[in-house]
């Protein structure tokens, strides 16, 4: 795992303790809803948390796609990588597509 999913996985273990009270494991595998009692507040929580701690913005990903604890590291990383080569092109002078 590199350290950017390490860092995702534990801001989002953070929100989970911290934001919404949850106590127990957090594992890749866990299923949002049905392991980790995630409701639509929850999904909320959790999704500002990650875009206040990765300066990203999830809004572009479909929601619906997201059920376990690795399918949201997955969507947050992704967001990373384009956030981080957009910054590069901009720097560069280009502009993002």
């Amino acid at each position: 795992m590199t350290d950017l999913r390490k860092e995702i996985l534990a801001e989002i273990r953070r929100a989970l303790v911290v934001d919404l009270e949850f106590q127990g494991p957090v594992e890749l595998r866990s299923e949002l809803a049905a392991d980790l009692q995630v409701d639509s507040v929850g999904t909320i929580v959790l999704a500002v948390a990650l875009e206040d701690r990765f300066r990203v913005k999830l809004t572009g990903t479909d929601a619906s796609a997201i059920v376990s604890v690795q399918d949201l590291v997955n969507a947050v990383e992704q967001a990373v990588s384009y956030e981080r080569s957009r910054d590069e092109m901009q720097g560069e002078g280009g502009r993002p597509s």
